[in-house]
């Protein structure tokens, strides 16, 4: 399964380690792909939406699905 995030407030590669250290380590998640020129982040895997966006509110990265 895949799940893609949209994460207005991803800028810089800064962010997207601070969200794959983030989102790693969550049950299902097997891979992420960021794609930087849409601000989105490919989330492989069986993890729930619901515990992606938890993650990533809880270190200030707001994010929905894409």
């Amino acid at each position: 399964m895949t799940t893609t995030l949209s994460i207005p407030d991803m800028s810089c590669g800064h962010c997207r380690a601070s969200i794959e250290t983030a989102l790693k380590p969550l049950p299902g998640v097997a891979a992420i792909r960021f794609l930087p020129e849409t601000r989105q982040a490919v989330i492989e895997g069986d993890a729930p939406l619901a515990s992606l966006i938890k993650a990533l509110d809880e270190i200030g990265f707001p994010a929905s699905p894409a």
